[in-house]
């Protein structure tokens, strides 16, 4: 097994530790800490997998199986997280819509990814797909930072002042993130959109046969051809 598929099984085995430490409250003051560390290592290995395996000619079946679902095994654990966590600031309406649209464009990605396979073309990653990537690696561990609540409570009102820029600013991110994400899926279906439409090559050829039967049965050679035809 190559180093590019090591790091996305790794990633698979770090979600459960994330999930363990985040729900781990009888370790005071850092759970949820550990739990940010984990999921920022879990993104490093996807940040880095991809590049090893293109840099090292290493792409390989299983890795395209692993990556996308080592992606999706992340995310909405750590999604589901913040989400049911009553400490939490993220509201539990607007986590669902992010997660959901987030769901919607990754399966919709794929799915044109493996029809785009399938008639041996490759889709080349978008900017705006990375940059969904990046935005998304910035809120969801700045969310889970949040409900450790290590800034709220304390009596000093420059941690009630942080505690809200930092509210604030994961709600952004957030936002600007989900935006991208719809951009991004949208832009993977007009750019695409040939590879879909495309009909496949057995099509063609059925379509082909009455065409070829019927100008068969409508041209009559004439006699003086003969000759010629039986040459050819």
């Amino acid at each position: 097994m190559n180093l590019p598929n090591k790091l996305s099984i790794l990633r698979i085995v770090l979600v459960p530790l994330m999930m363990f430490f985040y729900l781990a409250d009888f370790i005071p003051y850092c759970n949820k800490i550990i739990a940010v560390v984990l999921f920022i290592v879990a993104a490093l290995t996807d940040l880095f997998d991809g590049k090893i395996a293109r840099k090292r000619n290493q792409v390989t079946d299983l890795g395209k199986l692993l990556d996308p679902l080592a992606d999706k095994m992340l995310y909405t654990c750590a999604f589901f997280l913040i989400i049911a966590d009553r400490a939490s600031a993220l509201d539990p309406i607007w986590g669902v819509i992010a997660l959901s649209i987030l769901f919607i464009r990754d399966s919709l990605v794929n799915g044109i990814r493996q029809v785009a396979a399938s008639k041996g073309v490759v889709v080349a990653a978008a900017k705006s797909g990375k940059l969904k990537a990046l935005l998304t690696d910035i809120y969801i561990p700045m969310f889970m930072f949040i409900s450790q609540g290590l800034l709220i409570g304390t009596g000093y009102a420059v941690c009630d002042v942080i505690n809200t820029i930092l509210v604030v600013g994961a709600y952004t991110v957030m936002g600007v993130a989900t935006l991208v994400t719809i951009y991004s899926g949208v832009d993977y279906c007009i750019k695409n959109k040939d590879i879909i439409s495309v009909k496949a090559p057995i099509d063609v050829e059925e379509e082909k046969e009455p065409n070829a039967t019927s100008s068969e049965v409508e041209v009559e050679p004439s006699p003086t051809n003969d000759s010629e035809d039986s040459e050819k």
